[in-house]
């Protein structure tokens, strides 16, 4: 699916990371990839991939899609691919999209069930809530808005997030990463950090294929997500994916998207995706060091002009700003350093003395009104807060932050970030009554 949005103002080179969202929506077209002998990957058929090792004896199934009704679509497209009984199910991670489906698999054949210990203590990742509607995954987006969710054509949209196809593990790792063999197939698992603490990655040494999890993905890593969650530990990631390179893999199936199918891609990759997390990261803890903001780290720190046009570094999911942002916190905590923001003012009496500094509220409407028309988006939606924290009602600044937001929205690369604009702006939209001035009037 690929949804163009009808939003047309300005100028078409100003929608060109719109049009790269779209473009990059072929990712998720459902197909069933022969990766090598006995080895197979479900794409596109649920919000990540599973993937099918078939041995003489049984088979094995790495990830189990997102729900069973997915897991049972993934299962007819293997057919005949599929050799019964399945002897194992390994997951890469606990993230639901990855661990959903496994009942499906499992049938009535009783298989182990493997993954890393920590998948045991994992918490699920609630996020911050969703403050004014806003959604990373745009699941409540209508479809004329919605493009993609950067690692998956959508999630939760036409299936309710569940955990009812999850089976627990019976079999764990420990990170001793000791070579198995499970119905005559070796394998080896490889605990490797990044997205998720209990990532693991699978390694077929005969086949010399990789199944990766989402230590690798074709996107820039969400290293820091929109959403709001723990920054993912980048020092780690960079070792998971120096350990993934020493393996040499001629084939490598993601998480999400595509198949790497020759050796010199999928080092090329790897070597990319290391390369930038750990660009980003020693850059950021310089700055740190010399006393820089997060504000002047994210004017500062450019990937080198080969790593930002890499196809797997594009910012789909992450960015490398929010990585920035996320790394210094992570590291050196809240405070940026200037003293002013030590005790700074509240955000209603800032807003006051601004109003208030600008010749008053109808001035400031006024500027934020000439902001929108000029195309200065993100100042027309900064001015309407300051109005809205004054005046939580007040409906010409929310007329002004709703039209500011969808234009924001729709300019954007990142789905993530479009998302939750365009599911913060119909929000807002639906709290008011319409008054022939596109908002309500309080309900």
């Amino acid at each position: 699916m690929t949804i163009k949005p009808t939003l047309q103002t300005g100028s078409q080179d100003e929608f060109i990371g719109r049009e790269k969202l779209i473009a990059h929506s072929e990712e998720f077209r459902p197909r069933v990839v022969h990766v090598t002998d006995g080895v197979y990957a479900a794409i596109g058929y649920s919000a990540s991939n599973v993937t099918l090792i078939a041995g003489r004896v049984g088979s094995i199934i790495v990830d189990t899609a997102a729900n069973p009704v997915d897991a049972t679509a993934i299962v007819e497209a293997f057919g005949s691919h599929l050799v019964r009984p399945v002897k194992a199910i390994i997951y890469t991670h606990n993230h639901p999209d990855h661990t959903g489906g496994a009942t499906v698999f499992a049938g009535n054949e009783n298989p182990g069930i493997y993954s890393h210990e920590l998948l045991r203590s994992a918490t699920p990742s609630m996020g911050r809530g969703q403050r004014d509607g806003g959604d990373a995954f745009g699941m409540h987006l209508p479809a004329e808005d919605f493009i993609n969710a950067g690692t998956q054509l959508e999630y939760g949209r036409t299936m309710p997030h569940t955990r009812q196809g999850f089976l627990p593990p019976t079999n764990t790792f420990d990170g001793d990463e000791k070579p198995i063999t499970i119905a005559g197939i070796a394998l080896q698992p490889i605990l490797t950090p990044g997205e998720a603490d209990d990532n693991i990655s699978v390694w077929l040494p005969e086949q010399k294929v990789l199944i990766a999890g989402d230590v690798l993905l074709k996107t820039f890593p969400n290293i820091a997500p929109l959403r709001g969650l723990p920054t993912r530990p980048a020092d780690k990631w960079i070792e998971s994916l120096d350990k993934l390179l020493s393996l040499e893999a001629d084939f490598i199936v993601p998480g999400h998207m595509g198949v790497i199918e020759n050796a010199a891609d999928a080092r090329n990759a790897l070597t990319a995706y290391r390369d930038a997390i750990k660009f980003v990261y020693e850059k950021t803890m310089e700055g740190i060091a010399k006393g820089m903001t997060p504000d002047e780290l994210v004017q500062q720190i450019k990937l080198p002009e080969e790593l930002a046009q890499h196809p797997y570094l594009q910012e789909f999911y992450g960015t490398v700003p929010w990585s920035i942002r996320g790394i210094y916190c992570q590291n050196a905590g809240w405070f940026d350093g200037n003293p002013t923001n030590i005790w700074p003012l509240p955000a209603k009496e800032r807003a006051g003395k601004l109003v208030a500094m600008s010749g008053g509220s109808a001035k400031m409407l006024e500027s934020a009104e000439a902001a929108l028309a000029a195309g200065e988006f993100q100042w027309a939606a900064e001015q309407a807060d300051y109005l809205l924290d004054l005046e939580p009602g007040n409906r010409a600044a929310m007329t002004v932050k709703m039209k500011a937001l969808r234009e924001l929205g729709e300019r954007q690369m990142n789905a993530t970030a479009r998302n939750y604009y365009l599911s913060v702006a119909n929000n807002l939209k639906a709290r008011y009554l319409d008054d022939g001035d596109g908002l309500r009037s309080p309900a």
